[in-house]
């Protein structure tokens, strides 16, 4: 169902570019009439019930605000305070109506509760997990993002780690994730549309900013992971989840709910190490193992390659045989579980998740 959302300013040219800019580019979610005059107000709010109104302030007091669910005022600094009544929410006027629409979608979602779908979408999940630090984990995950969006995917990249990567690769211009925090628990609060008005997006990727307190992601339960995950796959065709290394209660939910979990190392010592530890502990790995994808990252080229080594340590295949003998796929592409990816050095992070996008078996993007 799309929100009902009524413009009403005596400024009517302003009333239409509202209307115009939301039918153009938010009309997947929202139904917009606009009005200009007292008498039209009147007219259309005896006719229909409204989810969101935004009014001028003197229309706002000279008609009865009882067939809208949520009144705000669109406010201008030009504006005596005194003249703006209290119990009315405000909206900035003459602002990018991105943004007013962003704020519509963040302030109904506070009442809504979950009546309102905004899609009927169940994305493909991916997790992104590493029990070692430092392997490449977020540049892996945005890279198989671009490769999703090159097949014309609407792509969603949502970042757990106790300490997000986000800052690196995107530009931080959106309301924090930990709004949408705070909501999991409000049984009035609608999530999807929260997450709709806060989103960010850049490169065609939707990500949600850092956490203002980064103990925030340490309170949330498996139950607030489920609602998360399960809102922001109902709003996208692929869901790229960034996880922190440890496995915690939230790392197995999450494990639960993918479609496909992808498990990040390199080809150092301590990664090694770690992967075999982890591929031998039954009660977890045994559980995944069929979703399980290794991505062997910042391979090295040649006869005994990374991969061929990774096959052979989680098959018990026979050492010294080259990569394609064990395979019959040539390195570089999909390798029975495994997915060897190229070491590439630049100081720009951007640079290498967009190029190492081209790795990913069936990926449309372009060398």
């Amino acid at each position: 169902m799309k929100i009902k959302l009524l413009v009403a300013t005596a400024d009517k040219e302003y009333a239409k570019l509202i209307s115009d800019n939301i039918s153009e580019h938010h009309s997947n979610i929202i139904e917009v009439n606009d009005c200009s005059t007292l008498e039209c107000l009147h007219e259309t709010l005896s006719k229909r019930r409204f989810d969101v109104a935004l009014m001028d302030t003197g229309l706002i007091k000279s008609i009865d605000t009882g067939s809208v669910d949520l009144s705000l005022i669109l406010w201008s600094e030009s504006e005596a305070s005194a003249d703006v009544p209290a119990e009315f929410g405000r909206i900035k006027k003459y602002q990018r109506i991105s943004t007013i629409v962003s704020e519509v979608l963040e302030r109904y979602a506070g009442i809504s509760g979950n009546k309102q779908g905004l899609s009927s979408k169940f994305a493909n999940i991916t997790a992104v997990w590493s029990p070692t630090g430092g392997v490449g984990k977020t540049t892996i995950a945005l890279a198989y993002a671009m490769a999703r969006i090159s097949e014309e995917n609407e792509v969603f990249y949502l970042n757990l780690e106790d300490f997000s990567s986000v800052p690196g690769y995107f530009n931080e211009t959106g309301k924090s994730i930990s709004s949408v925090f705070e909501m999991l628990d409000n049984p009035n609060g609608n999530i999807k549309m929260l997450i709709k008005g806060i989103c960010c997006n850049e490169n065609g990727i939707t990500y949600l900013c850092n956490p203002d307190n980064f103990d925030d992601m340490h309170i949330l339960s498996p139950e607030n992971i489920y609602d998360l995950v399960t809102s922001c796959a109902e709003m996208t065709d692929e869901l790229i989840i960034d996880l922190s290394g440890a496995y915690d209660a939230r790392s197995k939910k999450v494990f639960e709910l993918a479609h496909k979990v992808f498990i990040v190392t390199e080809p150092t010592i301590s990664a090694k190490v770690k992967l075999a530890q982890f591929a031998t502990q039954n009660n977890v790995f045994e559980t995944i193992k069929e979703k399980v994808t290794f991505i062997a990252n910042k391979e090295a080229q040649g006869i005994d390659s990374f991969s061929g080594q990774l096959i052979r340590q989680l098959t018990g295949g026979p050492t010294g045989q080259p990569v394609g003998q064990l395979t019959g796929q040539p390195v570089g592409q999909l390798i029975g579980s495994v997915i060897s990816i190229p070491f590439i050095q630049t100081e720009n992070p951007k640079d290498i998740y967009k190029t190492l996008a081209e790795s990913f078996p069936g990926s449309g993007v372009k060398k």
